[in-house]
């Protein structure tokens, strides 16, 4: 049957959209006035993010830096690319980095101090779903007290063998949450919250550091960064050496002939 036309739900709300260009080109202006109110840039990363300790931080260093998430290439844009279009000399090498991951942190704390701070900072928080488990985590047989009645229902759903027991949820078999160094679940994940076990760590980690006068990449940042960092970095050091060796390879080859040559020669003259 075609559908009725008599009952038609109007919106009536007049919400302006923000375009997208006006957004980012906004964030591309901050991130440029960033640089010239702060000494030094660095890139980070970080494991198991949680916006609200990041705004914690945020809150801490509000004084004397600015921290920026936002999408990679617009942060790129902003430092330059390319010595060309760098907003400061040097500043280019930071787009390398800011890819997966990463972000912005610009500071006029001295290098000491912001790499303790990097280092120190974590934060324990319960794992989601798809995270690697850090432990196993094992129920035994038998009443689970800290749970009222009204959760028997949840735990079911949960996948757990539970009844109730006197008013009392009561396990009926042993019942492996998750397993170390496995990915969760959505019903393990759910389960470890309720019981209380936190998995996850918030954890940043330097990448890089830029200042007028410096460039310095941390090699701790940039594993964990993996893949396509890892590889820039292999590019960045090792291969420029690799072809270093060769091209001395190919003269002495290349010495060699002429010297052989020089002899033939010389003979041939003789």
């Amino acid at each position: 049957m075609p559908k009725s036309k008599r009952n038609r739900s109007v919106t009536l709300s007049k919400t302006k959209k923000k375009p997208g260009l006006e957004r980012k080109g906004k964030v591309v202006t901050e991130i440029k006035d960033a640089i010239e109110r702060h000494s030094s840039a660095y890139v980070f990363t970080f494991n198991n993010m949680r916006n609200q300790k990041l705004k914690d931080l945020r809150d801490q260093l509000k004084s004397s830096s600015r921290i920026f998430l936002a999408g990679k290439k617009v942060m790129q844009i902003a430092l330059g690319r390319s010595p060309a279009d760098e907003a400061k000399t040097g500043l280019h090498k930071l787009s390398k980095f800011l890819q997966g991951a990463s972000g912005l942190l610009f500071t006029n704390l001295p290098r000491d101090d912001v790499e303790r701070l990097f280092r120190e900072f974590e934060a324990n928080d319960f794992a989601r779903t798809g995270s690697i488990a850090t432990q196993t985590v094992e129920l035994k047989e038998g009443p689970l007290e800290q749970f009222s009645h009204e959760m028997e229902p949840f735990l079911r759903k949960q996948g757990l063998p539970v009844r109730l027991n006197k008013g009392v949820v009561e396990l009926v078999a042993d019942h492996v949450v998750c397993e170390e160094g496995k990915p969760l679940s959505p019903e393990a994940a759910h389960t470890l919250r309720v019981l209380g076990r936190k998995m996850a760590t918030f954890r940043l980690y330097l990448v890089c550091r830029w200042s007028s006068d410096d460039f310095e990449v941390y090699k701790e940042g940039l594993a964990h960064l993996g893949g396509i960092f890892a590889s820039y970095y292999y590019r960045l050091i090792f291969v420029p050496r690799i072809l270093l060796c060769c091209c001395r390879l190919v003269f002495v080859v290349l010495v060699g002939k002429l010297v052989s040559l020089g002899r033939l020669i010389r003979q041939w003259l003789r």
